[in-house]
């Protein structure tokens, strides 16, 4: 089992920039591939970034260049660096933690952090 927390949402105007993080408890952070996840309101949820183990990285094409995803294993914490945000980046973010054991998958997310992006 893992616990995701999520912190750092707020107001911002276009252009400006936040800082999400995701705080993880319980099972062995490290051994999962971490990911950001947003749903705006009447659309399906959908990838932002996920990071591996390791550190590799993988965006959708609308952040790429300017959101930036990491991970501290040691501090099991994740964050998700957004600059030059848009009206259009508004959305709920949750944070998600997944992993493939022994054929069966976990896996698990936060609550959601809400970002707009507004003047």
């Amino acid at each position: 089992q893992v616990q995701l927390v999520e912190s750092g949402g707020g107001l911002v105007q276009p252009g400006g920039s936040l800082r999400l993080s995701c705080a993880a408890s319980g099972s062995i952070f490290s051994a999962y591939v971490m990911g950001w996840y947003r749903q705006a309101p009447g659309k399906q949820r959908e990838l932002v970034a996920t990071i591996s183990s390791s550190g590799m990285t993988i965006y959708t094409d609308s952040v790429k260049g300017r959101f930036t995803i990491s991970r501290d294993n040691a501090k099991n914490t994740g964050s998700l660096q957004m600059n030059s945000l848009e009206p259009e980046d508004t959305a709920v973010y949750y944070c998600n933690a997944v992993r493939t054991r022994y054929g069966v998958r976990q896996d698990y997310w936060g609550q959601g952090t809400q970002v707009t992006v507004s003047s």
